[in-house]
């Protein structure tokens, strides 16, 4: 137990692995409980999951699944995921997190170009995996009861090993596509995970009486990062939602957990603000003149009833994946509401500027984090953007198998290029203008964001989302409006035409209204289909940008 104190004491030098977070925090912390779901299924203690994942590494090794073999994982959140992916890190392994709203196709290309030979999955994702994957793999695995669905009788051996891992062992390849497609598989090491999880420590410093409410994929280094291997850094609790959270079984969740922690992305937050903030303060007399006469004690009583609704405990929501709305966090910031700024990629393990709370500056995605350089490159000396790039421990090793795309964004000397823009202040706090690939060239050569002028569009009463792209020189928003503003079961009919036209007409001014010459819109299309999502919520551009009027009517 001496040891153990003189470990607490400097976690942060010896913590350098996840085998030695997953020693540290298992035998630190042996009685405490480490993860739940919310009704008390699949509940774990810290040592309960040791043992758990101590015999899962033994079957796979009967198997002859040894160090640097692949291990896929395909679910929902759960307890059982954390003990999936310790099945694997600790021993030399190597886990291939697999996102669960993958399609079937992209699934077979993930485990047939990581080269996975242990699949755990979970009974609601089991029909996207084909038979052809089935056959190939040495174990099928069901998470839910670590009973086999398939393996592989002629693979049966004494014949493995593991390993203990260095800091620079690789310990996850973590596919993205991004909002670009082209999926990439992003190698992270031991140490790159590692370090995030000391960067996190110096923005929100948590404590074994911590409570987490993990509702992000854990597949994706945000969630995984900071509701996974960080709990476990401090002996934290993590609880889960057995069901697909819908705003009534999020709220209750929120209510029954009381979290202190949470990760968000800032979709949930500007939902939670449109749809329920804004139509409260509109439908209240009295609170619509207290926004005129008294708007900071309006503002404090919203923060309060929506603090209650996080259960009333939470003192650290970190918003992150993408841009929040400057809209909805100067209402965050009047409301005082506890909440925090991280900016990251996956392959940056992944943060790389963060403000805590308390410390965040409207549109700003903070300072750079803990023992990370940043800073940006080929500067215009006009704008003064630049484009952000990235150099410590949290920098990825590389894309597997693709030295080509390795080259184009990782320097000779580790600096890892992240292709978004931004601008710095006198403070060294950066501020996010869009991504280099996004960027709109205009007809006298300046820079167009379409995430800026997107800002504006949303902010439209009734908007639900936006994308703004570029169609034969002309600028197009697309658009989507709240399910309740047009009825398509109508969109036969002159009423419906009409009322889409004057919408179009409408969005047009308004935006056109706000942005400046050079970023007015010449189109507006409204769509009827949600965008399709990355796993942070960002739309998938690449999807759009070539497809004309997949919409009613226009406004041109």
């Amino acid at each position: 137990m001496n040891i153990l104190k003189r470990i607490l004491t400097n976690k942060e030098s010896y913590v350098t692995t996840l085998a030695k977070l997953f020693d540290f925090s298992t035998l630190s912390f042996s009685k405490k409980k480490l993860s739940s779901y919310i009704d008390g299924e699949q509940e774990y203690t810290y040592e309960s999951f040791r043992q758990t994942c101590l015999e899962q590494s033994h079957k796979l090794a009967r198997f002859g699944i040894s160090a640097g073999d692949k291990i896929a994982i395909l679910s929902q959140n759960m307890p059982n995921w954390t003990v999936a992916m310790f099945t694997a890190v600790p021993f030399g392994r190597v886990a291939v997190p697999i996102l669960p709203d993958s399609s079937e196709n992209e699934i077979s290309n993930i485990i047939k170009h990581s080269g996975a030979k242990v699949l755990y999955v979970s009974q609601r994702l089991l029909p996207k995996v084909s038979q052809e994957i089935i056959d190939m793999m040495t174990l099928v695995i069901d998470i839910e009861t670590f009973e086999n669905i398939k393996r592989d009788e002629d693979a049966f051996t004494c014949e493995s090993w593991t390993k203990t891992p260095e800091p620079d062992d690789l310990a996850c390849i973590i596919y993205t596509s991004g909002t670009s497609g082209s999926p990439k598989g992003v190698m992270l090491s031991h140490r790159n995970l590692c370090h995030n999880m000391v960067a996190a420590s110096k923005v929100a410093p948590c404590h074994p009486k911590d409570r987490w409410l993990s509702i992000l994929p854990m597949s994706h280094t945000y969630e995984m990062a900071f509701a996974l291997l960080y709990p476990l850094y401090v002996g934290g609790c993590v609880y889960y939602i057995k069901n697909i959270p819908s705003p009534k079984i999020l709220l209750d969740a929120m209510k029954k957990v009381r979290p202190t922690i949470m990760c968000a992305v800032p979709l949930i937050i500007e939902k939670i603000y449109k749809n329920s903030i804004v139509p409260a303060i509109k439908k209240s007399t009295f609170l619509t003149w207290l926004q005129k006469h008294f708007p900071s004690i309006l503002y404090r009583l919203i923060g309060k009833k929506l603090l209650k609704s996080f259960g009333g405990k939470i003192r650290f929501l970190g918003i992150g994946g993408s841009k929040l709305d400057t809209v909805v966090e100067d209402f965050l910031i009047k409301a005082k509401f506890p909440y925090a700024i991280g900016y990251g990629l996956t392959e940056t393990a992944p943060l790389v500027c963060s403000a805590a709370v308390g410390k965040t500056v409207l549109g700003s995605i903070g300072v750079a984090a803990y023992n990370v350089k940043v800073k940006l490159d080929n500067v215009n000396p006009e704008t003064g953007e630049g484009e952000i790039i990235v150099k410590g421990d949290n920098v990825m090793i590389g894309y597997y198998k693709d030295p080509q795309r390795t080259r184009e964004v990782l320097s000779d000397d580790g600096w890892f290029r992240t292709k978004d823009l931004a601008i710095k202040d006198e403070k060294d706090r950066y501020y996010i203008k869009g991504r280099l690939s996004n960027m709109i060239l205009g007809p006298s050569g300046e820079n167009i964001y379409p995430e800026e002028i997107e800002q504006v569009i949303n902010n439209f009463d009734g908007v639900n989302e936006s994308l703004v792209i570029e169609r034969q020189g002309r600028l197009v928003a697309l658009v989507k409006f709240d399910d309740n503003i047009l009825d398509w079961n109508l969109a036969s009919e002159d009423k419906f035409v009409e009322m889409v036209q004057a919408k179009t007409k409408a969005v047009m001014d308004y935006v056109n209204k706000y942005v400046n010459k050079q970023s007015q819109i010449n189109e507006v299309d409204i769509i009827k289909e949600p965008f399709e999502k990355t796993a942070t919520q960002k739309i998938k551009r690449f999807k759009y940008q070539n497809i004309e009027n997949q919409n009613t009517e226009s406004n041109k």
